[in-house]
């Protein structure tokens, strides 16, 4: 079920990525069509000097290579939202001001935050300062808070 409500996230993010690809590939198409236009109208007693022509296209083809480079990029931190989303599935979860928690149903990841929904149905934002533990455990101050980067089972153990 948590699988599902991220998997659109996916889907999503790849077709945004296709259409910035896409976008940059019209673009360039463009660039060739202005340079060859400016190859033909230019003046035949002061034509362009060819390293001039050789650097717009290496900038050019530097500018599209980051927007490739930039789409790549997006898939993989979707894709590492996603691993990350799916871990946290059956775990014990603790808003930030304590009020809210219980077991984690499904994860819904967008593309500035997760959202987890409970098994009681209520929604907390993945944020800092939630807690998040293993399954089974209290919910208590014994379990490391979401804006660590390392991995919530090592600092939990229950007695």
């Amino acid at each position: 079920m948590a699988v599902d409500s991220v998997a659109s996230t996916t889907s999503a993010t790849a077709k945004s990525s296709q259409t910035s690809a896409m976008s940059a590939s019209l673009d360039y198409d463009d660039f060739l069509q202005l340079l060859i236009a400016q190859m033909k109208n230019q003046d035949p007693t002061d034509p362009m000097d060819a390293s001039e022509q050789v650097a717009q296209l290496a900038t050019f083809s530097q500018v599209e290579q980051a927007i490739q480079t930039n789409s790549y990029l997006e898939s993989l931190i979707a894709s590492n939202a996603l691993d990350i989303a799916s871990d946290y599935v059956g775990k014990t979860i603790t808003s930030a001001d304590g009020n809210t928690s219980g077991t984690i149903a499904a994860v819904k990841v967008y593309s500035d935050a997760m959202v987890a929904t409970t098994t009681a149905g209520d929604k907390i934002t993945i944020d800092v300062g939630v807690t998040i533990g293993s399954p089974g455990t209290a919910s208590t101050g014994d379990s490391t808070d979401t804006s660590d980067s390392s991995d919530t089972d090592s600092s939990d153990t229950a007695s």
